[in-house]
């Protein structure tokens, strides 16, 4: 039941010193899971289980807060390489992070246009 990707991103996080997400990467594995199952590609067992892991791994997460500052981030980050709203601020998230550019944040999404943006904001993406 593995997504496309999902071996590649359990190796990395396995790795990780770190492993941070914006907190409306929540709401968005929970409506993607709803999706799936009322779509037929979740069993109700299935989805429980699913919900379940999502919950325990989320404890685990470094989880930034969806602020005003963050959301002006992310309003000139859509406009600058032309962003949904919500991957607007997980790039924005990613930024506020800060870190090393030497050893640069690893961006992981699966979004093409997104992984550019991040790309061109100087992140390694987990794709690229």
């Amino acid at each position: 039941m593995d997504e496309e990707g999902s071996a590649r991103v359990r190796a990395r996080v396995a790795v990780a010193d770190l492993v941070a997400t914006s907190l409306i990467a929540y709401v968005e594995a929970r409506a993607a899971l709803a999706r799936r199952r009322h779509a037929g590609d979740l069993s109700p067992a299935d989805h429980r289980r699913v919900v379940r892991d999502l919950d325990d791994d989320w404890e685990r997460y470094v989880r930034l807060e969806v602020t005003e500052r963050l959301v002006h981030d992310a309003a000139g980050l859509a406009d600058r390489h032309r962003l949904r709203a919500y991957d607007a601020l997980h790039l924005a998230s990613a930024r506020a992070l800060g870190g090393d550019r030497a050893d640069p944040t690893v961006f992981a999404s699966w979004d093409d246009a997104l992984d550019a943006a991040a790309a061109r904001e100087g992140f390694r993406v987990l794709r690229g």
